[in-house]
């Protein structure tokens, strides 16, 4: 059986719910995205067939296909929303789409940016979802957002550099799509909700059981599942490395950094602008806060 056609009649029924978490999302996500990119499979094949088999589960009244068929099918037109994009501004590759955030002082941080590429920041979760991209060149969506944020973020790395250890690990990488959702996760488009992931409750949530986590970072096996994700609670563990920073403070403080910048008297100008040009034409602006519509949350929503 295809790739595709496992997806759409069996692999998919889950999918609206498995995509969100790295082990299931890996099994259950469509995993097109590299023919997509690469041009070894059609968008309109994709689509053709997915409407074909959203036809039929409907008739078959199959519940959990028709939910998570509809899913699959929007991210599929919000793939071609992100390319559009950067062919729109090209800019958008090397520059801050809100010319706002050129006064945020994100620093280039070699040791940093190492330990965020090679899975060595002392946060299992986040390490784990790398070493997993390391290995198999794929990540799921949710994945992807937080390892992106928590570079932005946390480890207050410049977009661009933290943006690039990705697409070079990336099979998938569509340059489009990588660079929209990386300002996007960064808080840099001023039209997006600042969304700031977590390390550890992301994977209490997304890896409940520890499985995956545990995969990939063989170092902690000794920690007891209740501090897995936190095992400086443990205590030092000599093969892992204590944690990068403080991300609860590290956290507040970026926060108050990107959020300066939205206080100022012409950011919402600008960012009106960028949404006429760029946004989504159903969301709109709102009158509290300036984000897309809520679906656009998804890191590489060509990729899930």
């Amino acid at each position: 059986m295809s790739l595709l056609g496992g997806f759409l009649t069996e692999r998919a029924a889950p999918y609206r719910k498995a995509m969100s978490a790295p082990g299931p999302g890996a099994v259950h996500c469509s995993r097109l995205s590299p023919h997509l990119a690469w041009g070894t499979i059609s968008l309109r094949s994709v689509v053709q067939a997915t409407w074909a088999r959203q036809r039929e589960a409907k008739l078959n009244d199959e519940k959990p296909f028709r939910a998570s068929l509809h899913s699959f099918n929007g991210r599929l037109h919000w793939r071609d929303h992100f390319i559009q994009k950067l062919e729109d501004a090209p800019r958008i590759e090397f520059a801050n789409m809100h010319r706002a955030y050129d006064r945020v002082d994100r620093i280039p941080n070699a040791e940093r940016l190492e330990a965020f590429a090679s899975g060595q920041t002392g946060f299992p979760f986040v390490d784990a979802c790398m070493r997993c991209l390391r290995d198999t060149g794929w990540m799921n969506f949710r994945m992807r957002a937080m390892l992106q944020a928590f570079a932005s973020y946390h480890l207050w790395l410049p977009w661009r550099d933290s943006g690039l250890v990705l697409a070079r690990l990336f099979t998938d990488y569509e340059p489009g799509i990588h660079w929209s959702q990386v300002q996007m996760q960064s808080g840099t488009t001023g039209i997006n909700t600042v969304r700031i992931y977590n390390p550890v409750k992301q994977g209490l949530d997304q890896d409940p059981d520890g499985s995956f986590t545990r995969r990939w970072v063989p170092e902690l096996a000794e920690v007891p599942d209740a501090e897995l994700q936190e095992p400086w609670k443990f205590g030092e563990i000599s093969a892992y490395p204590p944690r990068i920073v403080d991300h609860v403070a590290a956290a507040r403080e970026a926060k108050e950094k990107v959020y300066a910048q939205r206080r100022g008297a012409d950011f919402r100008a600008e960012a009106q602008a960028i949404q006429s040009r760029h946004g989504s034409r159903r969301s709109g602006m709102r009158n509290r806060g300036t984000r897309e519509d809520g679906r656009q949350m998804a890191f590489d929503l060509g990729k899930s």
